[in-house]
């Protein structure tokens, strides 16, 4: 459902667009939230224009096809933003690694550490030079949150390993 949600976003906020224009929206601002390729968007696009979501506005050379969003999907859009909790279950393989760090020895754990503080500090980096002030600020802003928290996470961290060791 999210992907769908996802895509109703981008064409409510940016306009009709293409799969591949979809795709490449995707990549320079959701894709910092939610993960889709090509090979996602497309089918999704398929079955959005089946259930009513969007309609194929035009078609192009090659079966180029310009989706907008319908009123329906307006609807379905709003309603999901208005009234969907979203889920709380977190799957995260760098939470994973810091349950599992007491298996290690001291050295090892102060390696995977570095190695996950480098992870965040390089994503913040990539955050850090997204543009505010337009539409996915609020979205840059919990990410930059985010990234900062888990750098802080790691510092601490590697501090304590470092003060055992």
């Amino acid at each position: 459902m999210s992907l769908r949600i996802a895509l109703l976003g981008l064409l409510t906020a940016k306009g009709p667009a293409s799969g591949y224009d979809l795709a490449k929206r995707f990549e320079h601002s959701l894709n910092h939230v939610w993960q889709a390729g090509h090979t996602q968007i497309y089918p999704e696009l398929v079955k959005m224009a089946a259930d009513g979501l969007v309609t194929v506005e035009a078609e192009g050379a090659r079966g180029r096809k310009i989706y907008a969003i319908t009123s329906d999907g307006s609807r379905l859009l709003t309603e999901w933003l208005v009234d969907h909790d979203p889920s709380a279950t977190i799957r995260s393989e760098t939470a994973l690694q810091a349950f599992l760090l007491p298996l290690l020895d001291t050295e090892q754990a102060i390696a995977v550490v570095e190695r996950i503080k480098g992870h965040f500090e390089a994503r913040l980096a990539v955050l850090d030079c997204q543009p505010e002030g337009q539409f996915g600020n609020y979205a840059l802003s919990l990410g930059l949150r985010q990234m900062r928290s888990g750098r802080e996470w790691a510092e601490e961290t590697l501090a304590a390993l470092r003060r055992e060791g």
